[in-house]
């Protein structure tokens, strides 16, 4: 079903479920098969983006796919090769740095994963230029999003971006990926129910905008994905191309709703927290295994919120200087901008505490209806052998209850941490973790 979904949406053909006709993606052409050799030319062919290409890639995704994508493209035009060194990160450093070395080609292609392709699609957004990419692990949900997640000036960030004129996802490769980067797929897959819940929260108590086009988009698929997680890790190819295209889709939701607001809420904070203040000493992580952690942490926020009385909202609490304490000098001052934007004084906070008290059952209901239990997340990611501790991460637990308490303050988006925050319960639910 997903692979028809998908196709009706690259020739806007899929019907809005919030009306307005049918829906529209930027991205041209999506191509998710068993194998991919001899055609990687025609299909950035077919995409008409110009003569000389880029092909953007790391030192181990270069052997694993890039050195195939460049011979194979050799045959359109000029190529210019451009392998980052080490471990790159996705910092605005690295974005300017492949600004520079990709100035005097058409088009820029991806052939990675999530630093990569984000680094690709920022890059090629701010020169102006078309891009592609061939994906080389199904470990995030970037692929087709038109936005990237960058670190600018300490300060992760979710910036505009170039969604990719072509997606190409080879399932051998997929499937062949290391094991950790599947399942941190499986991780960025799973907080479709936290994120849900907290833009609906946001939705139903501060009419923020809300849409149920993306999540009507992933419906189909999921079951299917939670169902049969030990499939995935085996390298299943039936189960990594059910993984890509959510991954595919989820990424397709971003687009229709112009921001990352449908896949990436509470849970993604606490990562952004942990990518901007955790220790270099630490062992590396996925963004997925990360997110999947903090999924769990925030399962259990939302359960527990729901399970209670109606929140008493006070008015957020925080100042400029204890921020600058604790965020720095540089950062600070951001976080601080970012909270003041969706902070409550005690009238804002009044008018919502009212709400809560009147609508309170109809508004816990309907959260239910879109949420999955804390348990079954964790279930799904234990079969799958994914971490779902901090210290499985290289974490120390004071530092996580740290990024749960704190991670709503590095973004002005609110939501369920908010809530608990405002209400005065956050604190106690940390202590408890």
């Amino acid at each position: 079903m997903s692979d028809v979904t998908i196709q009706r949406l690259l020739e806007g053909r899929y019907p809005d479920p919030d009306g307005g006709g049918a829906l529209h993606v930027p991205t041209r052409a999506v191509v998710v098969a068993d194998s991919l050799a001899g055609d990687e030319a025609e299909l950035v062919r077919r995409l008409e983006l110009g003569r000389s290409f880029a092909v953007v890639s790391d030192s181990v995704t270069h052997e694993v796919l890039a050195r195939r994508v460049e011979r194979a493209l050799g045959a359109i035009g000029p190529i210019r090769s451009l392998v980052l060194p080490g471990v790159p990160h996705a910092d605005e450093m690295t974005a300017e740095l492949v600004g520079r070395e990709t100035a005097h080609v058409d088009a820029l292609v991806a052939v990675g994963s999530g630093t990569i392709t984000d680094l690709t699609k920022y890059a090629a957004a701010r020169a102006g230029k078309p891009c592609a990419a061939f994906g080389t692990a199904p470990s995030m949900n970037g692929y087709t999003s038109p936005s990237a997640a960058i670190t600018i000036n300490g300060l992760k960030k979710s910036v505009p971006a170039v969604a990719p004129a072509g997606v190409f996802l080879d399932l051998g490769v997929l499937a062949a990926a290391p094991v950790r980067l599947i399942r941190a797929g499986l991780g960025d897959s799973l907080c479709r129910s936290t994120a849900q819940a907290d833009w609906l929260l946001a939705h139903l108590l501060r009419g923020e905008p809300y849409r149920e086009a993306p999540f009507a988009l992933l419906a189909p698929d999921e079951p299917g994905l939670l169902a049969e997680p030990e499939a995935l890790v085996r390298g299943d190819r039936a189960a990594v191309a059910r993984l890509a295209r959510t991954l595919v889709l989820s990424g397709f939701g971003m687009a229709i709703c112009g921001g990352s607001y449908p896949a990436s809420q509470g849970e993604h904070l606490i990562s952004h927290y942990a990518d901007m203040l955790g220790s270099p000493d630490w062992p590396p992580s996925f963004h997925g295994e990360q997110v999947g952690v903090a999924t769990l942490a925030m399962a259990r926020l939302q359960e527990q919120i729901l399970g209670g009385p109606p929140p008493q909202i006070g008015p957020t609490r925080g100042d400029e200087s204890a921020l600058v304490r604790h965020f720095g000098p540089t950062l600070g001052p951001a976080c601080w901008r970012e909270l003041a934007r969706k902070g409550l004084d005690a009238a804002a906070a009044k008018v919502l505490t009212e709400r809560l008290a009147d609508e309170w059952e109809q508004i816990r209901g309907r959260i239910r209806t879109v949420k999955r239990s804390a348990a079954g997340l964790r279930a799904t990611l234990e079969r799958a052998g994914a971490p779902v501790t901090p210290e499985a991460l290289g974490w120390s637990h004071a530092f996580f209850r740290d990024a749960v308490l704190r991670a709503r303050e590095i973004r002005s988006r609110w939501t369920f941490l908010d809530l608990a925050a405002d209400a005065g319960q956050l604190d106690a639910f940390v202590a408890a973790l």
